[in-house]
């Protein structure tokens, strides 16, 4: 696909970064020419540096040919105005638009085609607020992704002592829960995908992807971790747009701590949030004021400063005075690959939280749900069977007939909607039927075009 990408900041150059792995056209526009020719140097893509509201630098960038145009400058203005202009002035096919306001809804008149021509808003610091609720409900999770509404679940866990596969097999796990409706996908090991099959033995220390449906999702975090105490104290570091979110989405659900740096902020974040809310002035590298503030009583310490080795240093710090359960928030790629498996327990960065929602509309085929996995190495799919059996390479097949990508695995087959839906585990006999929910896992992103080309209509002659 032909891309344009307007901003070049922390959430621009990860989406960029993304994208050229899978040999779209990108272009990148920002006023800033040497953090373009960073990026440049660094990327297959090209820069244009100017204003991407202005139409004569969205021309310069081709914004005439682009089949998408992502808009996700720092500032929510510059974004509405940029997809105006791509939308009316150029008829762009899809705008996209990073909005941090909460006043402006996906599907609004205000953002349609009569209003700012946005057909769809990405917003990380929702995503990420989304992510760590999902891990404060699920404490046992690394990491928690939606599918089909809601209605099943990748999970991510960690195989700790303690829990009933650990020095067991896939095989001997499922003859020991039969009737758990969840299906095994992947396990890392050390960084490293393990062979899957049915005699794979699951050791400490290992990483588990599980699909399930909902009802499921406790029983196989038990199985896997072990029980894990609910989460009631939460302690963030730094106060700025997440934090604060993050804060408030808090109040009445756990008793909550921030600390931020800057003293007028902290004045500011104290007047919006309730008295329940202890905001402390302070540095959250500091080990007096983290003991001060019995940081080890802590259940969930998050770091979401603007600087990625304070949130390092401040949740390794925090893990290190008895904090149970650390997550820090980590922008630059090569941080987030040397903190896995530390003392850190999950790191991730808005840009990831987000990707997922951008990867939709680049995937080809009838694919209604896109999760990056793995730092962007992996992915899972979830694709619609379109058509019948002459035109669909999946609709009236068995399991066993469809082909997949070597490395690539069925995860769950979601048919039908609201109170009637099922979520059904693709054993070798099920047949797939028009306007199923197939999900699936990709462990190489190298194996996403054959995939994607399931859900594909084949070209038919009468």
């Amino acid at each position: 696909m032909r891309i344009i990408i307007l901003g070049a900041g922390r959430v621009g150059e990860s989406v960029a970064e993304s994208l050229v792995s899978e040999q779209n056209d990108i272009t990148v526009i920002d006023p800033d020419p040497e953090r373009l020719r960073a990026l440049e140097d660094r990327l297959d893509l090209r820069g244009v540096p100017g204003n991407g509201i202005q139409p004569s630098v969205l021309q310069s960038a081709g914004i005439q040919d682009a089949d998408l145009f992502i808009a996700c400058a720092s500032l929510d203005e510059t974004n509405l105005a940029a997809c105006k202009v791509a939308k009316s002035q150029f008829g762009v096919q899809t705008t996209i638009a990073r909005l941090r306001s909460e006043e402006f809804e996906e599907g609004s008149d205000l953002l349609g085609a009569q209003g700012f021509g946005v057909d769809h808003v990405i917003c990380p610091e929702e995503s990420v607020m989304q992510t760590v609720h999902q891990l404060i409900e699920y404490p046992e999770a690394l990491q928690i992704l939606k599918f089909s509404e809601g209605l099943a679940y990748l999970i991510a866990v960690r195989a700790e002592y303690g829990g009933l596969l650990v020095n067991h097999t896939i095989g001997e796990f499922k003859s020991l829960f039969p009737n758990l409706q969840m299906r095994v996908v992947a396990v890392y090991r050390q960084d490293t995908e393990v062979e899957l099959n049915s005699q794979t033995q699951v050791l400490h220390g290992d990483e588990v992807f599980v699909l399930a449906e909902k009802s499921t999702i406790r029983h196989v975090l038990r199985a896997i971790h072990k029980d894990d105490r609910q989460v009631l104290r939460v302690m963030i570091a730094g106060g700025g747009k997440v934090g604060l979110r993050l804060a408030r989405s808090l109040v009445g659900k756990c008793e909550v701590k921030i600390i931020e740096r800057d003293r007028k902020r902290c004045t500011y974040i104290a007047g919006d949030l309730p008295s329940s809310t202890l905001v402390l002035a302070g540095d959250a590298t500091d080990e007096d004021l983290l003991t001060d503030e019995n940081v080890k009583e802590m259940d969930l310490f998050i770091a979401l400063t603007n600087d990625d080795e304070d949130n390092i240093l401040a949740s390794m710090l925090a893990k290190r005075l008895g904090a149970r359960r650390v997550i820090a928030l980590i922008n630059r790629r090569i941080y987030a690959e040397m903190m896995q498996g530390g003392a850190i327990d999950i790191t991730f960065s808005p840009a990831q939280t987000v990707i997922g929602e951008l990867l939709v509309h680049v995937r080809r085929g009838s694919v209604a749900a896109v999760h990056s996995l793995r730092r962007g190495a992996a992915e899972a799919i979830e694709g619609v069977a379109r058509g019948d059996a002459r035109s669909s390479r999946l609709v009236g097949k068995r399991v066993e007939q469809i082909e997949l990508p070597e490395g690539a695995r069925f995860g769950v087959v979601v048919r039908g909607e609201g109170e009637a839906a099922q979520v059904l585990m693709p054993h070798h006999d099920l047949l797939i039927e028009p306007e199923d929910h197939v999900i699936i896992f990709v462990p190489n992103k190298r194996l996403l075009r054959a995939v994607e080309r399931l859900f594909e209509l084949k070209a038919t002659f009468f």
